[in-house]
């Protein structure tokens, strides 16, 4: 578990970085448009926000409140690796070692 904990908050930080260093060095607006017109591009995009619908059905399948799920949800489509780093990260401490609940979570007593 320390493993996973470390890796997942290393990549929230690292797509902090990241963004932080996007905003700095250029314009969003203009960047963004020319990467959604080349087709590789396209593929990126629908590839990234594929994986940002598989890991929200996991934060909506084991979140017990649907409004906190539906912002955590919002926080992924907005904020992308690093929501979900540190999404992953927090849930992996409010664990407490146990993998089942890390996956399950507020369902781990379904199981």
């Amino acid at each position: 578990m320390k493993v996973a904990k470390t890796f997942t908050l290393a990549t929230a930080l690292i797509m902090a970085g990241a963004i932080l260093y996007g905003f700095v060095s250029a314009d969003f607006f203009t960047e963004g448009g020319l990467i959604a017109s080349l087709a590789w591009g396209r593929v990126t995009l629908i590839d990234i926000y594929l994986s940002f619908f598989l890991f929200s059905g996991w934060v909506i399948y084991r979140e017990a409140s649907l409004p906190k799920a539906v912002f955590l949800v919002v926080l992924i489509m907005v904020l992308g690796s690093l929501a979900m780093g540190l999404y992953s990260f927090i849930a992996l401490v409010q664990s407490r070692g146990d993998w089942k609940t890390f996956w399950l979570g507020k369902r781990v007593t379904e199981a």
